[in-house]
């Protein structure tokens, strides 16, 4: 041991430098990751990672749900007659077809369905405010979760 070297001291009572013991276990080598460079972290171009996650999955039933009967319902006049009937319809139908694009994990059909959300969160802000509904609140705030569980960076990194 050099003692003009700080580290000679510490290197030779170090565990891993020093020759075990009888009767003690060979020291372990440090664990690693061996998937580490297959894995894909944050900045990854987008179309790379495959798959939907299971709240994709969740959310884009819960609209095609949604959207299918209150096209229906606009159908058979329960939103009124004329403007307000067609127009509601149009939209569910926008949303429907953003959902079937959603599901084949493409950009268009995530924005259709992002701003679904938006659009029915607004509604039933606007209905709850006028009719205090609470059903109306309840629907509005589930659809805000949803529509920030759909602007995470793990989401639009799946969709190509």
């Amino acid at each position: 041991m050099n003692p003009a070297d700080p580290h000679s001291a510490a290197s030779a009572s170090h565990p891993t430098d020093r020759e075990p013991a009888s009767g003690e276990p060979a020291a372990q080598p440090a664990a690693q990751d061996a998937g580490f460079t297959s894995r894909h972290l944050p900045g990854t171009p987008a179309g790379e990672l495959r798959g939907m996650l299971p709240g994709m999955v969740f959310i884009a039933l819960y609209l095609l749900l949604l959207a299918a009967l209150n096209a229906v319902a606009a159908l058979h006049g329960v939103y009124g007659v004329g403007v307000a009937r067609y127009g509601i319809f149009l939209l569910c139908t926008l949303m429907l077809i953003g959902v079937f694009g959603f599901l084949r994990l493409r950009r268009w059909g995530w924005a259709l369905v992002t701003a679904g959300f938006l659009l029915l969160a607004a509604g039933d802000f606007y209905y709850y405010s006028r009719k205090h509904i609470g059903f109306l609140l309840i629907r509005a705030l589930f659809s805000i979760v949803f529509f920030l569980y759909l602007s995470r960076t793990e989401v639009r990194e799946r969709l190509q």
